[in-house]
């Protein structure tokens, strides 16, 4: 069997590395041959982070795209991420995807949302229904979640398969018991410069506990621009480092609105905590309500209130932190893992190939 995988980033954008880079050595492992191909590489998404992006390096990488797939016929399967061309037609896309070819799309975000929620009422007339075409034409939708299964069912597509955004065991052993040595509690966050902006929503609660000694905050990814004026610290990401990073914090937290993009999101942050044994606060907000189950592996909060609440209470108490930390490691090891999704990912794609039944 022959692969083509067609990320949106290089190794550097999450959702790439996550959603689809990770499972090549299983890939491989199982005889598929894989071959990888970036839209936007490293450079783009350093740029990306700091508003520094050059046009003309799209548009070659948007041709050499083009030029890759006018040989799509050597392979037995297309796996996309979310979209070929963001920003092009569907039409087009389709088109140029051709019809003989079978096709996996995999998202891990409303992306469709950017489309038909978009302000301009260009962009939803031309763009709005893209990415329903695209899932109709696919042979096989990959979701991150309910949400995006839903849309995907809603949108034509005959075989839609939920698989969750996962960790890898490997790169997150199971944790040392952590000494209640009366240091200060340590609350963390990780993710990129794109979504540093929600942390401003906990930032007066959050405050106040720290005023009080009861906490310090972190924020792994963020830039210092970002959480000035806040109680958090900015602490430049690694991704050699990252779990490393979060096993010093006590509580992971995930701060969102409730709106339809967040609604999309796949819960990575609370699987990245929960893998490194830590209790989770987090707005109730899509996957969180299913990921945190209020009360068993943290707790859902969705004012000021409930967040000084949860999170002062779950400082005053190591043995709680501990059992609902134990909780969430748990969960992940079940199904939130590397371990165990790559073999139903490896199976899926396998049934694509040939054209059979996915159930």
């Amino acid at each position: 069997m022959r692969l083509l995988m067609l990320t949106r980033y290089g190794p550097l954008g999450a959702s790439s590395r996550l959603r689809s880079l990770q499972y090549l050595p299983a890939l491989r492992a199982a005889g598929i041959e894989t071959e990888v191909s970036s839209l936007l590489d490293d450079g783009y998404v350093r740029g990306l982070y700091t508003g520094h992006i050059a046009p003309a390096g799209v548009a070659a990488a948007y041709l050499r795209r083009w030029r890759r797939l006018r040989h799509a016929d050597r392979y037995d399967l297309i796996w996309i991420e979310k979209e070929a061309w963001p920003w092009l037609p569907g039409w087009l896309e389709r088109a140029l995807l051709g019809r003989g070819t079978r096709l996996v799309l995999d998202y891990d975000d409303a992306l469709f949302h950017r489309y038909d929620s978009h302000r301009s009422r260009w962009v939803r007339t031309v763009l709005g229904s893209k990415i329903d075409g695209l899932m109709r034409r696919a042979d096989l939708v990959t979701a991150g979640n309910d949400y995006l299964a839903a849309h995907a069912r809603a949108a034509g597509c005959r075989h839609v398969a939920r698989l969750p955004t996962v960790v890898d065991l490997t790169r997150y052993p199971l944790p040392s018991p952590r000494a209640p040595d009366g240091r200060t509690v340590v609350v963390g966050w990780i993710g990129s410069p794109s979504t540093a902006g929600y942390l401003r929503a906990v930032a007066k609660p959050l405050a106040s506990l720290q005023a009080a000694g009861r906490i310090r905050c972190v924020a792994i990814g963020a830039r210092p621009d970002q959480v000035e004026g806040t109680p958090f610290e900015a602490v430049p990401w690694h991704e050699s480092t990252e779990a490393e990073q979060l096993r010093q914090c006590d509580i992971g937290i995930m701060p969102l609105p409730d709106g339809p993009w967040e609604r999309g999101k796949c819960g990575y942050k609370l699987i990245q905590y929960m893998a490194c044994g830590l209790p989770v606060v987090a707005s109730p907000v899509g996957i969180n309500v299913e990921l945190v189950a209020d009360g068993e592996r943290g707790w859902l909060a969705a004012h000021d209130t409930q967040w000084s609440e949860a999170i002062a209470r779950l400082a005053a108490d190591p043995s709680l932190r501990r059992r609902m930390g134990e909780a969430g490691r748990a969960l992940i090891e079940r199904h939130y893992s590397l371990q165990v999704q790559a073999g139903r990912l490896i199976e899926l794609l396998r049934l694509t190939a040939r054209a059979e039944s996915i159930t």
